[in-house]
């Protein structure tokens, strides 16, 4: 399906997959593949063990380890991760607009 997304039904946007593996010595290759054959802007590679504490970003030019902030009481990965997606799609539009 997200070949279809990405080619029919919207090839504009800025798509995000995710890539869960339980195996961490694959899961980057995989993450890389996915980005590549899909035409992702980022994909979330997770490992299962470390889902909810650590995921890193894959993109085109980098991989980037986000991580659950410890000082806070949220005590899941996903606020940093929303953030700095936030952080990737503001440019996006913002280059897309022109």
């Amino acid at each position: 399906m997200l070949s279809v997304l990405r080619k029919d039904w919207a090839p504009l946007a800025f798509c995000v997959s995710f890539k869960l593996e339980t195996d961490s010595s694959i899961l980057l290759t995989k993450a890389g593949t996915a980005l590549e054959k899909y035409k992702m802007h980022a994909v979330v590679a997770n490992e299962l063990s470390t889902r909810k504490e650590q995921v890193v970003v894959v993109t085109g030019a980098e991989k980037i380890k986000v991580q659950r902030d410890k000082s806070m009481s949220v005590n899941d990965v996903e606020d940093p991760l929303i953030n700095l997606l936030s952080e990737r799609h503001g440019p996006y539009i913002e280059a897309s607009a022109m």
